[in-house]
């Protein structure tokens, strides 16, 4: 077994590259536990076992728990308007709760990332999440009538923890999680730049294939704060999986049950943790990830497996490699191996398409490697379809979107007959129509002439600007604490358009607002699959 778990493990292995830490137990018996490639570059260290390392979103479930010890305390109830403990909460669609904050379905859109959006990499501000929270005037859905992953509600619940708490919350998380359970290499860190002893540095590639460090992260609190060791974080599975020291019955009830949306749809994400089926047994986990490095946290309670994964930038998935130790450490004891991707020559009507559909949703498929795949919002495509009798599903797990899921012979019937634009697609339960754009070969002539003008976005304290330059039109942003940034615009449809960026690896979608019978855009929508329908309005022609 440990040479099969030292052969997956092979694309961390470097001597002067970044690579990553591994710690796996069974049965409450630590059987690997290992640190492959530099901790650091630049200074030459090592990852080793108990090197320190971000965990990233994994902190989600810690941060639950505090919120339900406080429920627990009497001192919160998370069935309350969560505007009760935040005042001026916005409520465009109706009051969220505590607990819509941590299943994900508070309907608001992520601050993290509408802080990308509008000021990049810029440093921002620690109270930049919390005022973009307060200052959203819509939403993606009214509270509980669907999911998607948000950031900055976490970040909220930081703020709230301290509050009702009356004590930091750093040092909530110390004395009233980390400490009782033995796990003194565990805190929350909320800044990147502060020098932690013993802890590996995200790394990205750089233009000359050597290796840098990310821009610094906006403060990380409830949503991704939290730095460990692996022998911490398998210690935190053991006492996950029982007997529990921290938390009553109830608590973890709440924190382990599935999320149900109005609709009645069973989502596989609890409170700060997934939960569903892999090749017949169930997984718990969560996976962390920031630029520069990816995690996974994962256990298989039925089989006493405990995974845990952190990759601090070499080309390697976290989560791949804890399924891949799944598959290895139970073998013959799981169902057989899940469902390949689906063949793109089985869709051909459908490949190099992309639907529009309501809220901002923008979908594409293309071919990769003769499979079929997915593009969310003008991202880059990805192997995520499976096949499964007259269902293609997507599931996303690792970024907290769907299940999408598309009937077969509804998807054979594109291009043909009077309905041949449409496409039903079902988003975690609901049902929804896509229409498809055509695609031009070229910006059309009118949307460059309708387009160009000056803009501001009050949601993201951001202006815009957009201009028909020779080489094709170009989109400017800059935000609060950002210069400007290019985008270059490529046309999906009429109105429709995918923004990337000139510098970096951004990618967005774009719709563009034309009042009929106007020579010029009232507006426009930027999209990105945790952010839609942020709204830029005209200033100036």
């Amino acid at each position: 077994m440990l040479r099969a778990l030292d052969a997956i493990f092979d694309p961390l292995r470097s001597t002067d590259a970044p690579g990553g830490l591994v710690g796996i137990a069974l049965n409450a018996e630590v059987i690997y536990r290992k640190g492959f490639g530099l901790a650091s570059v630049q200074h030459g260290v090592a990852n080793r076992p108990e090197t320190r390392f971000r965990i990233a979103s994994t902190s989600k479930h810690f941060t639950c728990l505090a919120v339900l010890l406080l429920a627990e305390d009497g001192l919160l109830d998370i069935d309350a308007p969560a505007a009760r403990y935040l005042p001026g909460l916005p409520a465009p669609r109706g009051a969220p709760t505590l607990r819509d904050f941590m299943a994900h379905t508070s309907g608001y859109r992520c601050t993290l990332e509408m802080g990308t959006i509008a000021n990049g990499y810029a440093a921002q501000p620690p109270a930049w999440q919390l005022q973009a929270l307060l200052r959203q005037r819509d939403v993606h859905f009214a509270p509980g009538d669907g999911q998607l992953y948000c950031n900055g509600t976490y970040h909220a619940l930081s703020t709230i923890i301290e509050r009702v708490s009356g004590m930091g919350f750093e040092d909530f998380m110390r004395q009233r999680i980390f400490e009782p359970l033995q796990m003194f290499d565990t805190a929350s860190v909320p800044d990147d730049a502060l020098m932690v002893p013993g802890l590996s540095s995200p790394h990205v590639p750089d233009a000359l294939g050597g290796w840098r460090r990310p821009p610094v992260d906006s403060e990380l609190r409830g949503d991704g704060g939290m730095v460990s060791t692996l022998d911490d974080m398998l210690r935190w599975l053991a006492h996950l999986n029982g007997p529990r020291r921290i938390g009553d019955e109830a608590t973890w009830q709440a924190m382990l049950a599935p999320t149900r949306l109005r609709n009645g749809f069973r989502s596989t994400y609890g409170l700060g943790l997934k939960r569903h089926d892999y090749r017949g047994v169930e997984i718990v986990h969560h996976s962390g990830g920031l630029l520069g490095l990816s995690g996974q946290m994962l256990t298989v309670p039925a089989m006493g497996l405990d995974v845990i994964i952190h990759v601090n930038g070499a080309r390697a998935s976290a989560g791949g490699l804890a399924r891949q130790v799944v598959d290895a450490v139970l073998g013959e004891r799981l169902a057989s191996l899940a469902p390949l991707p689906a063949a793109a020559s089985d869709f051909a009507n459908v490949v190099g398409h992309r639907f529009a559909g309501p809220g901002g949703l923008l979908l594409g498929f293309d071919a990769v490697d003769d499979h079929l795949a997915l593009s969310l919002m003008f991202m880059h495509p990805q192997l995520v379809l499976q096949r499964r009798g007259d269902e293609l599903i997507a599931t996303f797990e690792d970024i907290g979107f769907g299940p999408l899921t598309w009937r077969v012979s509804e998807l054979a019937q594109v291009g043909r007959g009077d309905d041949g634009d449409l496409l039903p697609l079902t988003i975690a339960g609901q049902r929804v129509l896509m229409r498809r754009i055509a695609a031009p070969a070229e910006v059309p002539a009118a949307l460059a002439a309708a387009w160009p003008g000056r803009y501001v976005c009050k949601d993201l304290g951001c202006e815009a600007e957009v201009a028909d330059r020779r080489d094709g039109i170009v989109l400017r942003l800059r935000g609060d604490y950002s210069g400007w940034r290019s985008f270059h615009v490529k046309a999906l449809g009429r109105h429709h358009a995918g923004l990337e960026s000139e510098s970096r690896d951004e990618r967005y979608a774009a719709e563009i607002d034309v009042p009929p019978g106007s020579g010029h855009a009232a507006g426009f929508w930027i999209d990105s699959y945790r952010a839609r329908r942020l709204r830029f309005e005209r200033t100036g022609a």
